[in-house]
């Protein structure tokens, strides 16, 4: 066990590290959210990107929760997460981001929509959206994390999330996002070294036999069946689907992963970032939902609630030695995750709302400081509610989550993905995503029932059916907004030439110039 801390403290001690070495390199603003003005190369766009994506939540939450209700069958999400959710939104989405948020010179979402639409109302709501339902988003990593080291470490799970909290506010305030990048690359090794030998380690142990063709046969961990069959085939064939959707169509219009597109390099950069993502998301997708399929060879496991199931197989497998590896791989994924969302959140309060509606003649100076405190505000706002979370059972980690992305990705995947590809979205198809979603989701929950202290909902159609409500609202949402987004352009008066130009045409060599200037 002793090995175990050491190797802990070493990782601690790394990312003060980072600190130091990058305390230098966040002087402006443009330099704390896009590290600079040459932008990042392929390598380290693509680990921010994937270790943004995948979180403590995937290890903890996910992979317990649906590896034990689905089987091998879970590994399809993170199959389509690979190729929806990375290789496909980089080949859509990167280049076309990049070269228009250079166009507009927008360095956050809401920043992007109040230039590409015209509209300074758009910057605030949407600012107050981001900021507001990151938060839970935020709170369900730092809940997944304690769960491991309570169990594993008997470590209180609110020592754990005020540790990470530092660590992460520490790094992220002297270096914003190149320190963020940096410790994401550092930190995408450690994830894919420690998914591997987390894999090694259950195939090793005595529960579980090296013959494959047993465990694709069983009708408990098939890769076409599903394990809880109270539901139905149809429940969980809809239940899994909806999941796919919504954890690999949600990442293509969330602020935190969208924003790794604005700092990439050039376009050689996002091809190497396209092809190092997807493999860096099969990798860590393919573990983590696999460990969570094996749960079912440990009867012991009965009745342990879905966020404890992984951490608890983990105490039974992991060897002492490679317990602080496997640890370290949880910290890693949940600390680039948190330090990417709070530096999302923080920079729509200072950029989006503080610079461009309550002190429009603010310095650079200043406004990096309001970012970074900012920055520290989020994390302790997160850390608060996941210890009253954990404290009170206010919601599972699963349905936190679900819920803070289907909304996001509702309101804001048309105004977007469309806004980036098409030149005919208007500003009123824009406002109709962005207060329908939010309707909708309301009305939905209603609809589909809520189950505080669970996933399923316990109310509604979701009752009869057996589909999870989460991820159904979620992409429901997504739908909708896509949807509504196109018919209401349709149907509207077109978009100033001015305002589309600015966003589609390409700048001269002077105009870039004095955009960089």
């Amino acid at each position: 066990m002793a090995v175990d801390y050491v190797i802990l403290a070493l990782y601690a001690l790394g990312m003060v590290g980072i600190a130091i070495y990058t305390r230098n390199r966040s002087g402006s603003v443009k330099d704390f959210l896009l590290a600079g003005k040459n932008g990042l190369n392929g390598w380290m766009s693509a680990f921010a990107y994937g270790t943004t994506y995948f979180s403590a939540v995937i290890f903890i939450g996910y992979a317990g929760k649906f590896g034990a209700q689905y089987g091998l069958a879970s590994i399809w999400i993170g199959v389509g997460n690979a190729i929806l959710g990375s290789l496909i939104a980089w080949l859509v989405l990167a280049k076309r981001t990049k070269r228009m948020t250079t166009r507009l010179s927008a360095k956050t979402m809401p920043e992007f929509f109040e230039k590409r639409y015209d509209s300074q109302k758009l910057k605030l709501v949407s600012a107050v959206i981001i900021f507001l339902f990151l938060i839970p988003y935020s709170a369900s990593v730092y809940n997944g994390l304690s769960s491991l080291f309570r169990i594993v470490f008997d470590i209180p799970g609110w020592t754990v999330m005020v540790a990470l909290a530092a660590l992460t506010a520490l790094y992220l305030f002297f270096g914003g996002y190149f320190a963020t990048a940096l410790s994401d690359f550092i930190q995408g090794i450690i994830m894919i070294v420690g998914v591997v030998a987390m894999v090694i380690c259950f195939m090793n142990h005595d529960n579980i036999s090296w013959n494959l063709s047993k465990l694709t046969s069983s009708d408990e961990l098939g890769w076409f069946t599903f394990s809880s069959s109270n539901k139905g085939l149809y429940g969980n064939t809809v239940s899994l689907l909806s999941l796919i959707f919504l954890t690999s169509f949600g990442v293509w219009a969330l602020p935190q992963t969208v924003h790794k597109y604005y700092a990439v390099r050039d376009d050689k950069a996002i091809m190497q970032g396209t092809v190092v993502s997807t493999v860096f998301a099969l990798i860590i997708g393919f573990g983590a939902y696999f460990t969570g399929a094996l749960s079912s060879f440990f009867p012991e496991l009965a009745g342990v609630g879905s966020d404890d199931i992984v951490p608890q197989m983990m105490s039974i497998v992991i060897p002492t030695g490679l317990t602080g590896l496997i640890a370290v791989l949880i910290l890693s994924a949940s600390m680039s995750t948190l330090s990417s969302v709070s530096l999302a959140s923080a920079s729509v309060i200072a950029v989006d709302i503080y610079k461009g509606n309550m002190k429009k003649d603010a310095s650079d100076k200043k406004v990096n400081w309001v970012m970074k405190s900012l920055c520290l505000v989020f994390v302790a706002i997160s850390v608060v509610l996941a210890i009253l979370n954990e404290k009170y059972k206010i919601s599972a980690i699963a349905y936190l989550m679900g819920l803070s992305w289907g909304t996001l990705a509702g309101c804001f995947m048309g105004p977007y993905v469309l806004g980036v590809l098409w030149k005919k979205v208007t500003r009123p198809a824009v406002w109709t995503s962005i207060v329908g979603s939010l309707v909708l989701t309301v009305a939905l929950i209603f609809v589909f029932g809520y189950d505080i202290n669970g996933w399923d909902c316990s109310l509604g159609l979701a009752l009869k059916s057996g589909i999870g409500c989460s991820p159904m609202i979620g992409v429901i949402c997504m739908a909708f907004s896509l949807i509504v987004t196109a018919i209401v352009s349709l149907c509207t008066k077109a978009p100033d030439k001015e305002t589309v130009d600015a966003a589609f045409e390409e700048k001269t060599e002077e105009e870039k110039e004095v955009v960089e200037a």
